[in-house]
């Protein structure tokens, strides 16, 4: 049921709100925020979508001179944060981007990821849906309130308290998004120590999206509350696994049936010629959004083999090595999951990426190859060759340089995000490129 303005005006008045959040993410995936007293005025000012901000001082948005931008609350995500102090509780919405003579922003990550749903709909589909599952640290932080890499448990996969140590927090959070509306299905320690997931219900993909960013912020506010520091960092420490975001999607048509299930499929797996056109577009594309999915130099730290994350493009059912795989449930929840993802990410760009790969894959008809249902990890260099399998890129230059070569993808993510995406990539890359580490000192200083 939609939310109105009536319903917000409401809870403003009855749960004490003397703040309203306005949000949205820059380029990078970054939430970034403007808050308005809960006056009356305000109020008034906010939901007839007046309200402004400087455009010039965001990331990758626009210059001084085209600085005045307005905020589009979206009614759907208000929300009431379950914390609060004196100063009354905040409330929030999620925004869209407009410019000042009332445009959509061709800069706005959320209204670019609008754009690829209505060329979905325009090839006959009713919805995307995501289902994500992120993963994040939890590290102590010092006496100054500054973050460590010491963790606060010696817990594995699955583990209980008292090894898992950081239980009551992920309680905490999994108890503050209940309240906020998560369907949160799953919480539990992950395989590295200091390392948690907690996963909650597919949705369509824009609010999937912005429920991933609410998380992120929800699980950092809670992790503070507790003493600690939590990272979506890619790969934090060195020797453990890094932090990932399997991203299942599934295609939905405008009966209302999951586009992506058959169970006339001669194949056997009971997939929809949809999926396998689907799957082949994002196969065809894997190697050049990369940059997109992984989008920081510490994310090809862990797209390395012997920690469970993807490095090789291909994709098999059951086989947990490949880049995509198929889970074992069918009907309604037939979905292809993508295992390279990681929570740096900005999950508007990531997911209108794939989405306008697989679109690509089922409007020109791109065959998958053949699934690979053996250990990808075990084979050897001239195996994956004979086979076809190609590595992912391995530094974010590389994958910078193949992001460049495919129309597809900057035509996915527009010229203005392209551009400015692109631009703070690359003065990220000569940044880390002319760095002299601690390992080079370590290994040559002596040597030479």
């Amino acid at each position: 049921m939609a939310i109105t303005v009536a319903d917000i005006k409401r809870d403003i008045q009855e749960q004490n709100v003397t703040f309203i959040r306005l949000m949205f993410s820059d380029i990078l995936g970054t939430m970034k925020n403007v808050e308005f007293p809960a006056t009356e005025e305000q109020i008034d000012k906010v939901l007839s979508n007046k309200a402004m901000f400087d455009g010039s001082s965001i990331e990758g948005f626009v210059r001084i001179n085209e600085s005045d931008m307005y905020l589009y609350p979206d009614l759907d995500t208000w929300t009431v944060f379950p914390w609060g102090d004196e100063n009354g509780r905040v409330g929030g919405f999620i925004c869209d981007i407009y410019t000042a003579e009332n445009e959509p922003f061709t800069g706005d990550p959320r209204g670019n990821l609008k754009k690829a749903l209505r060329h979905m709909e325009e090839l006959g589909y009713k919805s995307f849906n995501l289902g994500p599952e992120p993963e994040f640290f939890l590290f102590k932080m010092d006496e100054q309130g500054v973050p460590t890499l010491e963790v606060n448990d010696k817990g594995g996969y699955f583990d209980l308290a008292p090894t898992d140590l950081a239980d009551n927090t992920r309680r905490e959070i999994v108890n503050v998004l209940t309240e906020m509306g998560f369907e949160v299905e799953a919480s539990h320690h992950e395989v590295a120590v200091g390392q948690h997931e907690i996963d909650f219900k597919y949705a369509d993909v824009l609010k999937a999206c912005d429920n991933i960013q609410m998380f992120k912020l929800v699980v950092k506010t809670i992790a503070r509350k507790h003493g600690l520091y939590a990272t979506f960092m890619a790969k934090p420490k060195y020797g453990i696994a890094g932090s990932g975001m399997h991203c299942n999607m599934s295609l939905f048509n405008k009966n209302g049936e999951n586009a992506f299930y058959d169970t006339a499929d001669p194949r056997g797996m009971d997939l929809s010629e949809d999926a396998y056109y689907f799957l082949g577009g994002l196969m065809k594309h894997a190697y050049s959004y990369t940059a997109i999915m992984n989008p920081t130099v510490n994310s090809y730290k862990r797209l390395v083999p012997g920690y469970e994350a993807p490095v090789y493009i291909a994709w098999a059912g059951r086989n947990r090595s490949p880049l995509i795989r198929v889970p074992a449930s069918r009907g309604l929840s037939t979905r292809l999951e993508l295992r390279s993802v990681d929570p740096t990410a900005n999950p508007y760009l990531a997911l209108a990426v794939l989405l306008e790969s697989g679109l690509d894959g089922i409007v020109n008809k791109i065959e998958a190859p053949a699934p690979v249902e053996t250990n990808i990890y075990s084979m050897t260099a001239e195996e994956r060759r004979e086979v076809g399998i190609i590595d992912l890129p391995s530094t974010l230059h590389n994958a910078l340089k193949a992001l460049q070569e495919d129309e597809v993808i900057k035509a996915a993510l527009g010229e203005h995000i392209y551009i400015n995406f692109l631009e703070a990539k690359r003065i990220e890359w000569a940044s880390y490129a002319t760095f002299v580490s601690q390992w080079e000192v370590d290994n040559y200083l002596d040597l030479y």
